[in-house]
């Protein structure tokens, strides 16, 4: 039998990670982690901290104690334009398209920060091939398109600067279940590809079945990990969180 292969080093971690908004604390001491190509879900009450978690990573929020290691780096002190530069990207909650612009011009903003025109044409092509809606819809306003287009382009814009760690904000929040199938099969793809993806996502059934690893948040701490599978079989998660029985016996490990 062939020996068991080493496992990898973390391409994101997070130890006893505490932030803030004023004198408040909002994260209580986060621990987690994230390898290349993985899917890791963050599901949890609202207030739990979970969107804070990744205005921590990306910089639009400064951690106060702990560690931010991403790549081996500590970039706890960077800026959010130093972390966009190592490859981290920031897909927020709200609608973040410009509705009167045309589906391609809103990718194309993706490439703000590039000045080379042969890597953006190179990449526009990947991007076009990776979410057809570009190419398809080029011309369109973006505003026109439904709630799931309008996601897949804002995921689309994203790849634009070629991220190894995507930072994924409730990606189906008001969509319906046919928008919300696509939204999820683009992110498994994204993984597919070799990117990290970290998701906030309130559908926890739809979260946790898309993720190889999943966490709880429940008052700034994470009160529990496991796989996906694992947490979608725990039956107190489902109680809680899935508004269903659980499939199974417990798997996750706390």
């Amino acid at each position: 039998m062939a020996p068991d292969s080493p496992p990898r080093e973390p391409l994101l971690s997070l130890q006893d990670v505490t932030a803030g908004y004023g004198a408040g604390l909002i994260l209580k001491g986060v621990t987690l982690s994230a390898t290349s190509g993985e899917i890791v879900c963050l599901i949890g009450p609202n207030g739990a901290g979970k969107s804070t978690v990744l205005k921590t990573i990306s910089g639009l929020l400064h951690h106060r104690d702990g560690s931010i290691l991403f790549a081996g780096e500590d970039i706890g002190r960077l800026s959010s334009r130093q972390r966009l530069d190592r490859g981290i990207v920031h897909v927020p909650q709200e609608r973040s398209l410009f509705p009167a612009m045309s589906v391609w011009e809103n990718v194309l903003m993706g490439a703000f920060i590039l000045s080379d025109q042969a890597v953006i044409r190179t990449r526009m092509e990947q991007v076009a091939e990776t979410f057809p809606i570009v190419a398809r819809r080029r011309h369109a306003q973006a505003g026109s398109l439904s709630g799931g287009e309008q996601k897949q382009v804002e995921l689309a814009r994203s790849l634009m600067l070629d991220p190894a760690l995507i930072l994924l904000d409730e990606p189906s929040i008001g969509l319906d279940p046919k928008s919300r199938t696509s939204v999820f099969a683009s992110i498994a793809a994204l993984a597919d590809e070799g990117r990290t993806v970290l998701l906030v996502e309130q559908n926890a059934r739809s979260g946790l079945a898309v993720a190889h690893k999943a966490a709880v948040l429940e008052a700034g701490r994470v009160a529990l990990t496991g796989t996906g599978e694992a947490l979608l079989d725990d039956p107190e998660v489902a109680r809680l969180y899935l508004g269903a029985s659980a499939r199974g016996p417990a798997k996750a490990a706390r």
